[in-house]
């Protein structure tokens, strides 16, 4: 065997295992999810159940609102994910295909937004939604995530790519602004609007701190605010409940991200290549 061959078997070894490493945690909250929470506590390190229970589940959606939980959930995160698309593209053309005053001190400024950690305007977005009255609505969850910097940034170096002289072009037939965006601009930017669609669905869909805070009643909390409050009583955790919510709030992401991650891969190289 060549040197070569050796090193790539060593180096398939290598990624073997070290998927394996990553996975197991997954693999364990997978099967704990139809375990109760005495046969965890009796064997924690077992990986597969004695015998498979779907009581956890039943005792979520039945007893602990569950089905709530995931309604707002899927509420905020499709509307936010929503929101991006359409409004940070829309940004992203305007910052690189149009000419308006002002267009630098705009595009420094989502450079700035992405630079500024998210607990330094926390309190003022929250004294704004208290000032509109939206505590405790669907509106106040998802209004302050409508358009996030990191959306506009990602369509307007995706927008580079895009030859000028193809606008230039559509525009000189007579084509409108809007149809120039839709039926030109748009479906050259596939897989960076997959890539902003999968960022900010991970992103709005694991939120805690903010639901967190302007959540005030049980039938206004995410997923991620639900799982932790009702899977814990008497200072006593329910492991059972905690991992078949665990697997429940996982399961979304990982469809969408099986589904576009063609598009994600080559929306993230794209836009590195800017």
């Amino acid at each position: 065997m060549t040197r070569g061959r050796v090193g790539n078997v060593l180096i398939h070894v290598f990624l073997a295992v070290s998927a394996l490493v990553v996975l197991l945690p997954f693999v364990w909250v997978f099967f704990g999810a139809f375990k109760t929470t005495a046969e965890i506590l009796r064997n924690p390190s077992a990986v597969f159940p004695e015998s498979f229970t779907m009581e956890n589940f039943v005792t979520l959606f039945t007893e602990r609102h569950f089905g709530v939980f995931l309604r707002n959930s899927l509420i905020v995160t499709t509307t936010i994910m929503l929101t991006n698309l359409v409004f940070g593209s829309m940004a992203g053309y305007a910052l690189d295909k149009l000419s308006f005053r002002l267009k630098r001190l705009v595009m420094g400024s989502v450079l700035v937004m992405l630079m500024i950690p998210y607990i330094a305007i926390f309190v003022p977005q929250f004294i704004i939604i208290v000032k509109l009255g939206l505590v405790d609505t669907i509106p106040g969850l998802f209004l302050p995530n409508v358009v996030l910097p990191i959306s506009v940034f990602i369509v307007r170096q995706a927008s580079i790519a895009v030859p000028d002289e193809l606008i230039v072009a559509a525009r000189v037939e007579g084509a409108s602004e809007f149809r120039i965006f839709t039926s030109i601009f748009l479906p050259l930017i596939r897989p960076s609007m997959a890539t902003v669609a999968i960022l900010t669905f991970l992103t709005s869909w694991n939120y805690f701190l903010w639901p967190l805070v302007v959540a005030q009643s049980q039938d206004m909390y995410t997923l991620p605010v639900g799982l932790a409050i009702v899977t814990q009583a008497a200072d006593v955790l329910d492991f059972g409940l905690l991992l078949s919510g665990a697997l429940l709030l996982l399961l979304p992401v990982l469809v969408v991200f099986l589904v576009l991650q063609k598009y994600f891969v080559q929306g993230i190289a794209t836009t590195g290549l800017k």
